[in-house]
């Protein structure tokens, strides 16, 4: 499946589950979805969002931070790219474990300088 209604916010992605996981990250904390500056729309990660969108992603500056950009799969919050940085990868509003390998990626969603 290529997109998902979830928490009624459309979820793109490979495979994606009706938590946001997808064929690229599908482990039980991986659970979040992005938004990607460039076109707007969630994605379950960088690579659904380089097989589908047909574009080159662009990050998010640091001036955006306070942009809601991140879709819990649980719950259906959305947090900030803030709140989401400083959430010790538990969901503020549900309580629901985020992969804290995702910090490894911060680079292609978001501008770190």
């Amino acid at each position: 499946m290529e997109a998902r209604l979830i928490h009624s916010t459309l979820v793109h992605g490979v495979d994606v589950d009706d938590m946001t996981r997808c064929r690229h990250y599908a482990g039980p904390s991986d659970i979040i979805a992005m938004r990607f500056r460039c076109c707007d729309g969630y994605y379950s990660c960088h690579q659904c969002h380089e097989a589908l969108a047909h574009h080159v992603a662009t990050r998010w500056k640091r001036s955006e931070y306070g942009a809601k950009a991140i879709l819990c799969g649980a719950c259906g919050g959305e947090l900030t790219i803030e709140q989401y940085m400083a959430s010790g990868f538990l969901c503020p509003a549900c309580g629901a474990m985020f992969n804290a390998g995702c910090k490894n990626h911060y680079d292609l969603y978001f501008q770190l300088e």
